[in-house]
C-alpha cells in the first residue's frame, strides 16, 4: 500500500487543488443566469409584494446556491420569493412554461418559505 506522503508531494497537491477550485469557480460564476448572479441584490423600491399566495401550479425548489422557481400553469403569473429572513427579492413575470432563478439560503441558512403575488414596478 502506497501512501500520498511518499507519492504525492504536500505543495504540488495544495497547488492542483487550489487550481481546480478556481477554475471550478470561474466556470459556474460565467455559466450561472444574469438573473441568478443578481438575485441577491433585493427587490427594486417600485416592486409591490401581495400577501397573496401563488397558484399551486407555481413551483419551488431550493438548494444553498439558487431557488428556480417553475410556472407550470396556463397563464401569465408575476411572482417573487419570501426568505426567513424577510431579504428582498425582485418581483419576476414568468410566462407560461417558463422558469426564474432567485437566490438561494445560502451559508446563512436564509431558507426560502414559500412565493407570493407581485407587481413588477415597470407595470
Amino acid at each position: 500500500m502506497f501512501t500520498t506522503s511518499r507519492s504525492v508531494r504536500p505543495h504540488a497537491l495544495r497547488t492542483a487543488l487550489g487550481l481546480s477550485v478556481a477554475v471550478l469557480g470561474l466556470l459556474g460564476a460565467a455559466g450561472a443566469p444574469a438573473a441568478a448572479r443578481d438575485a441577491g441584490r433585493g427587490a427594486p423600491a417600485g416592486d409591490v409584494v401581495d400577501a397573496t399566495p401563488v397558484p399551486d401550479c407555481v413551483h419551488y425548489y431550493s438548494d444553498w446556491r439558487y431557488t428556480t422557481v417553475v410556472n407550470d400553469c396556463d397563464t401569465t403569473v408575476d411572482v417573487t420569493v419570501r426568505y426567513t429572513d424577510g431579504q428582498g427579492a425582485p418581483c419576476r413575470t414568468l410566462l407560461a412554461g417558463a422558469i426564474a432563478t432567485f437566490a438561494g439560503y445560502g451559508p446563512q441558512l436564509n431558507y426560502v418559505t414559500g412565493l407570493s403575488v407581485c407587481t413588477p414596478s415597470g407595470v
